[in-house]
């Protein structure tokens, strides 16, 4: 119990949260009114990010993502209303914390692209090209597919969104767990992340294409979409690309040698948080998804624009970003599971769609595999390596559960749901089998 004892104080403090945040629903629903949407505001941060960490705990010491904890504690803290306590339903449809939450997934992808290096995408073999590319087409027609069959009623734009959802990897968790083996210096594990980060840019390119195209249905209320249209929505998503590389990464570079000349402290992130914002708002005013405009404006950042600072002893760009992310980002992954209705599961259709999407993404993943061309490659590593779908799988579900055509989401509580068993399945699986792999391949 002792190796416990520390617990006790964080348990403490998330029971008097609890008891805060039921007492202001109390007032709130016995006078009409309660002390103000700040109060309710704060009170929900603190459950939040207090489950958030219980939950990410009790993960990590289980030797599994702790993201995948954060999104387990909202799903409970969601579907409390089935044993009677609905104290918290008023969380999910929160507009604050949906921002916070927002925020978080738009800093989070500035993160993904801080660590990923432009030049080494530039300069990644042609097996991660052609994993990644291999690694994208097969669970997205394997994921329209799927969607066909189970939703027969839906139109082909959800199928095509939801075969969106399964094409990302997640580079993070994949990166986690090979770094947890000690395995990052092998040629299976710089194909396996060359090829998820690449599989990153091409899945919010995707990304970028399939949401223009069901904004462009929602605003006309036609289900058809001329080829020109597409054109143009992949002609913009490029174009947007280009000019975040090459004029935004002389702005932010030119931005940050003028900063330098500052005494005031913090500017370094400020600049590199404020071009995160704006380059999420300027994808976002061209009809794309914030979060590519996010991961462009990190992907942008090297090392050479923080040349000054760091001779003056400052610390690194993502040392100063991590512990904002830390705050927020567990945010979006709770908000995440609270929109998960388990009672959807009592029918047999959406279980059968879960466990079959699941299905469709680890094969569509092992597909990938057929791209590697060195000798010596153990290749279904490669394929189980790009199996997780973790955050970005995540990211795609919430846009997918926003975006409306007429007055409907265009994915239903269900088909959230269902994704989101995908996504834990296809991020749980893969730890324990690169482990097996990676053993197996060690005693060869």
């Amino acid at each position: 119990m002792r190796r416990f004892s520390y617990l006790v104080p964080l348990l403490v403090l998330s029971l008097l949260s609890v008891t805060a945040w039921g007492g202001q629903e109390s007032h709130d629903a016995g006078s009409g009114h309660g002390e103000g949407p700040l109060t309710t505001y704060l009170l929900g941060i603190v459950v939040i990010l207090l489950a958030a960490k219980l939950g990410g705990e009790a993960f990590e010491r289980l030797s599994m993502p702790s993201v995948l904890g954060e999104l387990v504690v909202g799903m409970v803290l969601g579907n409390l209303f089935l044993v009677g306590f609905a104290g918290f339903e008023s969380l999910k449809s929160d507009r604050a914390l949906e921002m916070t939450a927002e925020v978080g997934v738009i800093l989070l992808l500035f993160e993904v692209g801080l660590e990923s290096k432009l030049h080494e995408l530039m300069e990644v073999g042609r097996s991660a090209l052609l994993v990644a590319v291999l690694g994208v087409v097969a669970p997205m027609l394997l994921g329209y597919g799927v969607s066909s069959l189970f939703l027969p009623e839906a139109g082909w734009y959800v199928h095509l969104f939801i075969g969106a959802t399964l094409a990302a990897t997640s580079v993070g968790i994949t990166a986690r767990v090979l770094q947890d083996l000690h395995k990052t210096k092998s040629k299976e594990a710089r194909i396996i992340l060359g090829a998820a980060v690449i599989d990153d840019v091409l899945g919010l390119i995707i990304l970028a294409v399939v949401s223009g195209l069901v904004t462009s249905i929602g605003s006309s209320g036609e289900a058809s979409v001329e080829l020109l249209d597409v054109l143009k929505i992949i002609g913009k998503a490029l174009l947007f690309l280009a000019g975040v590389i090459i004029v935004g990464k002389w702005v932010i570079t030119h931005a940050l040698r003028l900063g330098a000349h500052f005494r005031v402290p913090g500017i370094p992130l400020v600049l590199s948080i404020g071009h995160c914002f704006a380059m999420s708002a300027l994808a976002s005013w061209i009809g794309l998804a914030p979060i590519v405009g996010a991961f462009a404006a990190g992907l942008v950042l090297d090392e050479a624009c923080f040349e000054v600072y760091r001779q003056r002893g400052e610390r690194e760009i993502g040392e100063l970003v991590h512990p904002i992310t830390t705050l927020v980002v567990p945010v979006f992954f709770v908000m995440m599971g609270l929109q998960v209705d388990l009672t959807s599961f009592a029918s047999m259709n959406i279980l059968a769609f879960a466990a079959v999407l699941s299905v469709a993404a680890i094969i569509g993943k092992q597909v990938c595999s057929l791209g590697v061309i060195e000798k010596g490659v153990n290749r279904i590593v490669v394929g189980v390596g790009m199996i997780p779908r973790g955050e970005v799988g995540l990211i795609f579900t919430a846009i997918g559960a926003k975006l409306m055509v007429g007055d409907e989401p265009l994915f239903s509580p269900s088909t959230v749901s269902a994704l989101v068993v995908m996504v834990m399945v296809t991020t749980l699986l893969t730890p324990p089998l690169l482990k097996i792999l990676f053993q197996t391949k060690n005693k060869s």
